[in-house]
Parts: structure tokens; C-alpha cells; sequence
């Protein structure tokens, strides 16, 4: 187009178009019209020449009022419904067809805010597959190594852990935890008198201790306790009481066999230990029911063995006795003498005191389990 009179005609058709805007939108100056943007339209149109390889772009425009132009998405898909919808609606117009623009190369796909769409090929795809997981493994083998090898406690840690236990909690003795060890199988027996009338006070004649051997009742004590009375029943821990005979005598180790009548469901037998490794010197306690007191449990050391006693009328001699340091007083006879494993080694018999008064004053005699087992007739080792 290097003729002078088609450029003056398209100025001449634009003029009209701008004065057909201004008449029939009154009160609103659109965008790009009027003489201020005359400029800018001037550069527009040379944009779309430039833009369709130089072809010049002629518009005309009949003398109906323009319509406001209809506001559609960004978006790829809306426009391409509205560049085909366009052809359709501008058919039944008077104006005159819009010259053919040559097609000179293919639009890059745009993404909804008109960028351009990016594509990840299978390749690269799987590379960063890859590499996501080569990453995840690189971070649990770091946090392995980051833990290391389990602390290994030396013996100062246990030492410090120790003393720390002994500085904030009151731990029981080891004399304590005898007496409690056997406490469930000591009993207190009780001697009575014949049978009293109906309305009189029953006569309580003496006051022993047995220990428990077998859960079916069987009990240890002295026969001295067993015979003096006319009646015998025992208490067990749980306080329960029961009648109870004598089943079984041993006359030359002064011991006695009980089986009670009622025996409570949870009666806990005694655990009886040989004397054959038991040294002087060795601790042990005494637990019984002095003076009817108890249980009471007094401890100490294994003062000698295989000791004689002789009672103070001379009616019986004793042997083979252990003597020991434990307080025991009357009746404690017939109570267990254990070790600080709470284990029974022997059965408290007598107690030595020159003098008249019937106390204890250091001297205690027990007979060794073994017999004790013997005279029931069971052997517990």
C-alpha cells in the first residue's frame, strides 16, 4: 500500500468512528477514544500492521451505537469460544467483511494468567523421581548416623545411679525384709483351760508361737506350749482362728506337730533351709510372740552350734542346738529362727538365764530345722 488516498480514507472512516462513540455514550469517555488518544491509536495500528507481516488492516464500521464490549476470561479455552462464537455474530451485521489475515506462525500455548504453559517430559519426570527419593534415603541414613551406637553404661553410671536411689529412697533393711518374708507363716498359739461353763470367761493358759510348713495346716512348735494346755488354737496373720490338735510329738527336741481345723485359702507356708552351711557369726532373726506381744522380731547373729541345753529342774537335756543372740522371751518358744533370706533354720526352744527370773539375757537356744522336719516325718531338703 504505497498509495497515498486508501491511508487518508481509513483516517477519515477512524475520525467518524470516534464521533459515532462520543454521540451515543454520553457522560463517558472510553478508553483509547478521543483526540488524546489519537496518538495511541495511531501506534496501534501500526502495532497490528507490524504484527500481521505489514498487511494493512482495514475496519469499517456502520452507524449503528456501539455496544459495551462483553467481559470474558483469560483463559485459553475462553478465547477460542469466543474467536469462533465472533464469525457467527457479526453475519447478520451491515458491516462490511473484515479483510483475510494471512496465518504466519502457530501461538505458544498460554497458561490462565497468559503465560506460557510448561511441560515436564517423562525424562525429566522420572529424574526427579530419582532424585526425590535418593534425597529421603540420604536423610534417614544421616539421622541414623546422627544417633549412633547405644550408650554403654560403665560402672561408674551405676554406681551414681545407687547412691541416688539410697540418697531418695528409704530402702528396708535386710533384717526387715526377713521378718516380712516370713511373717504370713507365723502363728500364735494359744493354750486354754477345760472348757468353761456356760457365762464364764474362758482361762487362757499360755502363750506360744508355731510356724506354718505345710498349706494344708501343718504347723511347728514347741511341745511344752502344745501340752500344757487343754486346748489349743492358733491365730493365723490374716487374723483368723481356728482349733487346732496335736498330731505329732518329738520329746527329745522339746517339738510339737499342730494341724488346724479351719486353714485360711491364702495360708503361705514357710521355706525351710538347711543348716549344714550356717557359720557363727551368721545373721539371723527371731520372730514370734513375747509375752503374747507380736509379731515381734528381734535380730542377731548365730553365737555357736551344736550346743546343750539342760532345763533348770534337769528333767530333760537338749542337743545339737543352735545358740544364738536374737532377743527371745517367753513365748517366743516355737517361732522360727530365720536368716536374713527369711528362710527357717530352726525353732526357738529356751532361753538361758542363771537366775530365777524367766527373761532373756543374751542366750537363746533353737533346734536345728532338720530335726524338725524329721520329727513330722518329712524331709525338706
Amino acid at each position: 500500500m504505497t498509495d497515498g488516498a486508501p491511508d487518508r480514507k481509513v483516517r477519515a472512516e477512524h475520525d467518524s468512528l470516534q464521533r459515532n462513540v462520543g454521540s451515543h455514550v454520553p457522560h463517558r469517555r472510553q478508553r483509547g477514544v478521543g483526540p488524546r488518544s489519537r496518538g495511541r491509536s495511531g501506534a496501534g495500528e501500526g502495532a497490528l500492521a507490524a504484527m500481521f507481516g505489514g498487511t494493512q488492516v482495514r475496519f469499517d464500521i456502520g452507524g449503528s451505537a456501539m455496544k459495551r464490549p462483553t467481559q470474558y476470561s483469560r483463559s485459553p479455552a475462553s478465547a477460542h469460544a469466543a474467536a469462533s462464537a465472533s464469525p457467527a455474530a457479526a453475519a447478520p451485521s451491515q458491516a462490511p467483511a473484515v479483510a483475510a489475515i494471512p496465518a504466519t506462525s502457530a501461538a505458544a500455548p498460554r497458561s490462565a494468567v497468559g503465560k506460557p504453559a510448561s511441560r515436564i517430559g517423562p525424562r525429566t519426570e522420572r529424574a526427579l523421581l530419582l532424585l526425590g527419593g535418593a534425597l529421603v534415603v540420604a536423610l534417614l541414613w544421616g539421622v541414623q548416623q546422627r544417633g549412633g551406637a547405644p550408650r554403654q553404661f560403665t560402672q561408674a553410671d551405676i554406681d551414681k545411679a545407687v547412691l541416688h536411689t539410697l540418697a531418695t529412697k528409704a530402702i528396708p533393711s535386710a533384717q526387715a525384709r526377713a521378718a516380712e518374708a516370713v511373717r504370713k507363716s507365723v502363728v500364735m498359739v494359744r493354750g486354754a483351760g477345760p472348757a468353761p461353763k456356760e457365762g464364764e470367761p474362758e482361762v487362757e493358759e499360755g502363750v506360744g508361737t508355731g510356724v506354718v510348713i505345710v498349706d494344708t495346716g501343718l504347723i511347728l512348735t514347741n511341745m511344752h506350749v502344745a501340752i500344757a494346755a487343754k486346748q489349743l488354737k492358733v491365730e493365723f496373720a490374716d487374723g483368723s482362728v481356728s482349733p487346732a490338735s496335736i498330731v505329732g510329738l518329738q520329746p527329745e527336741h522339746d517339738l510339737a506337730v499342730l494341724q488346724a481345723k479351719v486353714v485360711p485359702d491364702d495360708l503361705q507356708p514357710a521355706v525351710l533351709r538347711s543348716t549344714a552351711d550356717l557359720r557363727p557369726g551368721d545373721q539371723v532373726v527371731a520372730v514370734g510372740f513375747p509375752f503374747g506381744i507380736g509379731p515381734s522380731a528381734s535380730a542377731g547373729v548365730v553365737s555357736g552350734l551344736k550346743r546343750e541345753f539342760r532345763s533348770r529342774k534337769g528333767e530333760r537335756i537338749l542337743t545339737n542346738l543352735i545358740q544364738f543372740d536374737a532377743a527371745a522371751n517367753p513365748g517366743n518358744s516355737g517361732g522360727p529362727l530365720v536368716t536374713l533370706d527369711g528362710e527357717v533354720v530352726g525353732i526357738v526352744t529356751a532361753i538361758l538365764n542363771p537366775t530365777e527370773q524367766r527373761v532373756f539375757i543374751g542366750i537363746g537356744f533353737a533346734v536345728p530345722i532338720e530335726n524338725a522336719a524329721a520329727g513330722v516325718g518329712i524331709h525338706p531338703f
